[in-house]
């Protein structure tokens, strides 16, 4: 674990996900990475083969941005980080970014869901512990 340089925090707003912040800031100060703050609209479940419009676009992507900038608000200046805004599947978008950006962790909030949701539904942070290959922490 000594060689985390950057840290992976994908962020929706949740209460999980401001603990994640938290958590992962105070990483970040101990190893002294990089924190890169990501968002991912999940834009498959607003509209299947369905053209959307650019006020749903425009609402989504302002939204977005309100959590980047609270995530990004919490870290102090002593801590490197950038923000990024991607549209998909959550799940498999935050997979898709680590590897592409090289993050050394991802640290994420859990969605709490309970056993019976989990099962039929799937979770996006279930889903990335299983397929990450990098270590994850899950906040709760």
């Amino acid at each position: 674990m000594n060689d985390i340089k950057t840290i992976l925090v994908p962020v929706d707003g949740s209460e999980g996900s401001d603990r994640a912040v938290d958590f992962a800031i105070n990483l970040a100060q101990i190893y002294k990475a990089k924190l890169d703050f990501l968002y991912v609209a999940n834009i498959n479940q607003l509209a299947i083969n369905a053209c959307l419009s650019d006020a749903i676009l425009d609402a989504v992507t302002k939204a977005g941005d309100a959590v980047l900038d609270g995530a990004l608000a919490k870290v102090p200046q002593d801590v490197e980080s950038e923000a990024f805004s991607e549209t998909g599947s959550p799940a498999v978008t935050i997979l898709e970014f680590a590897e592409d950006n090289k993050n050394d962790m991802i640290v994420m909030g859990s969605r709490g869901l309970g056993v019976v949701k989990g099962v039929l539904l799937g979770s996006v942070s279930q889903y990335v512990v299983e397929n990450a290959k990098v270590p994850v922490s899950i906040v709760k």
